[in-house]
């Protein structure tokens, strides 16, 4: 699993105009992509990870503030734009296998306790972020 985590001030994802999730203080941003090898226990690693991550403010993380999540499926995460000019897609899961854990991880949280908002898997979606710092890391399990 890949995800590129961002500390944001606030975060929303909407589909066909409607705001399907949102935090409207300050936490993470993780768009999750999904591999074919990636299992349950990975997206659970996943979870952990997302949810003690140091990078808040004060190297404070989720855990420590209680600050929420937006997870947001990214099936190009796993493109592969290395040969010629338009990337391919055949790292990435195909939707029965992401989708169940990309759930997962947003399971994983909130056993832990986490507030999880997410989007629509396989939606055409729009994310807004205000990224604080700005500051953003590459998670690679």
């Amino acid at each position: 699993m890949r995800a590129v985590v961002q500390r944001v001030s606030r975060a929303s994802v909407t589909v066909d105009g409607r705001i399907v999730g949102a935090i409207e203080t300050p936490g993470l941003c993780a768009l999750v992509g999904v591999t074919h090898d990636d299992t349950p226990a990975i997206a659970d690693k996943l979870a952990e990870k997302l949810w003690g991550l140091r990078i808040l403010d004060g190297e404070k993380s989720c855990s420590d503030l209680d600050a929420p999540l937006l997870v947001v499926s990214q099936f190009t995460l796993y493109g592969d734009a290395r040969k010629g000019r338009r990337p391919t897609w055949i790292a990435a899961a195909p939707g029965p296998v992401a989708e169940p854990l990309v759930d997962a991880v947003v399971t994983g949280l909130r056993s832990r306790g986490a507030t999880v908002a997410t989007g629509v898997f396989g939606a055409d979606m729009k994310v807004e972020l205000v990224n604080d710092g700005p500051f953003t890391v590459l998670l690679d399990l």
